[in-house]
């Protein structure tokens, strides 16, 4: 069980919670699992599922059917449609709200107001929401524990950051939005990580035209 998802029982066994998030992504996320080729032959490339340490894994899982998802939805279009319900939530929240009136409850992600005390205001959380004839209503749930609210407030503030910097076309904020982020800061410096971003504006400035100007 440890060796499936060493990053997932590595964070366990340190925070004293077990994480939703795969340890693929927990590995990229976090400043613990990524920063050395060591740690990444340790804890990301044997035996760990959805982790399989190398640069872009699902990206190119999703470049090897470029050629033939065409064909795939063709032969699924071919094949009966199953009208029963699934495991999505959709379908049981819309029933609660115009349906028999049955609630449900569920995981939902909305913004953080007065839901959970020690993140911050406004950002994106995932809360148990109730859905019924009366709409959708989050429940709070109180503080988190403190070496949590600490690892999932920076990452919050950090979104906030980049968000107004996009918002507002600011380069610099999302230079320094990216500077704490926790795998890029154990991994880069400063002036690696104004490279990074430079190159990265250079890249993607045809999607990005509220950013004007040059390099940072």
């Amino acid at each position: 069980m440890y060796n499936e998802e060493q990053v997932r029982n590595e964070m366990f066994l340190a925070l004293g919670y077990y994480v939703t998030e795969s340890s693929g992504h927990n590995s990229e996320y976090n400043a613990w699992f990524r920063k050395r080729p060591d740690l990444i032959e340790k804890y990301c490339t044997n035996g760990t599922g959805w982790n399989p340490g190398h640069y872009a894994y699902i990206l190119n899982e999703y470049r090897k059917r470029e050629s033939t998802w065409k064909s795939e939805m063709d032969k699924w279009f071919e094949e009966p449609i199953k009208l029963e319900r699934g495991l999505e939530y959709a379908a049981y929240i819309f029933n609660a709200i115009f349906g028999d009136g049955e609630m449900f409850k569920f995981n939902g992600n909305v913004r953080n107001f007065g839901l959970i005390d020690n993140l911050p205001y406004g950002c994106c959380v995932e809360v148990p929401v109730l859905a019924s004839r009366r709409g959708l209503e989050s429940i709070a749930v109180g503080k988190m524990p403190p070496q949590l609210a600490l690892l999932s407030g920076t990452s919050a503030q950090i979104e906030e950051l980049a968000v107004e910097g996009s918002l507002a076309g600011d380069k610099e904020m999302i230079y320094q939005a990216v500077c704490y982020d926790p795998l890029t800061a154990a991994v880069c410096s400063l002036r690696e990580i104004r490279d990074m971003v430079n190159e990265m504006f250079e890249q993607n400035k045809d999607w990005l035209p509220q950013f004007k100007g040059g390099k940072l």
